[in-house]
């Protein structure tokens, strides 16, 4: 059964919301799927933090009318399942290597804002570490610096320490 005006108009606007929010789109096509991979994909997407839909072709259109992500719309042809998440990498890594355990899905393109991608820069995003893990070695680089000054204000204590031993040692020594 085919959807009213107003189920329509619902749809639009939940998918501009999830549009506005969006980092990346990624479009895939899923002709072919079994009920089991498409589950599959969805907890693997679920895991991630990325939305999976089914939608009308012609509502994403609309949708996606006015925003950053309207270049992406002359893609939007046949059975796809669009990937929506506000980390930029996060959708192409699940459906580039959900695609490639999985034949039946094909990649077939994706858009960062004001940005198309093609197949293979889908794939390339994918390839890319998430932000967390860029942070994480933003902070490893910030961090060391200052490790390396505490490392070296520690030594001087340290040396004199050795030092002063190393004389008793040989007092002792020579005492003995």
């Amino acid at each position: 059964m085919g959807l009213n005006r107003q189920d329509k108009a619902a749809v639009i606007e939940e998918v501009s919301g999830i549009v506005a929010n969006a980092g990346s789109i990624v479009i895939a096509e899923y002709r072919g799927l079994s009920v089991q991979a498409v589950t599959q994909l969805r907890a693997n997407a679920r895991k991630e933090g990325v939305q999976l839909r089914v939608l009308k072709n012609t509502l994403v259109r609309r949708a996606v009318a006015g925003t950053p992500f309207e270049g992406l719309s002359d893609q939007f042809v046949g059975p796809l399942v669009y990937g929506f998440s506000a980390d930029p990498v996060a959708a192409a890594k699940v459906l580039v290597s959900f695609a490639k355990k999985n034949d039946k899905l094909v990649v077939k393109g994706g858009a960062m804002p004001n940005n198309v991608l093609d197949v293979a820069g889908v794939e390339q995003l994918a390839t890319m570490p998430s932000r967390e893990e860029l942070l994480a070695k933003l902070m490893a680089t910030m961090n060391e610096p200052i490790a390396k000054f505490v490392r070296t204000l520690n030594e001087v204590p340290a040396r004199m320490v050795r030092t002063v031993a190393a004389v008793r040692d040989a007092k002792e020594k020579a005492a003995a």
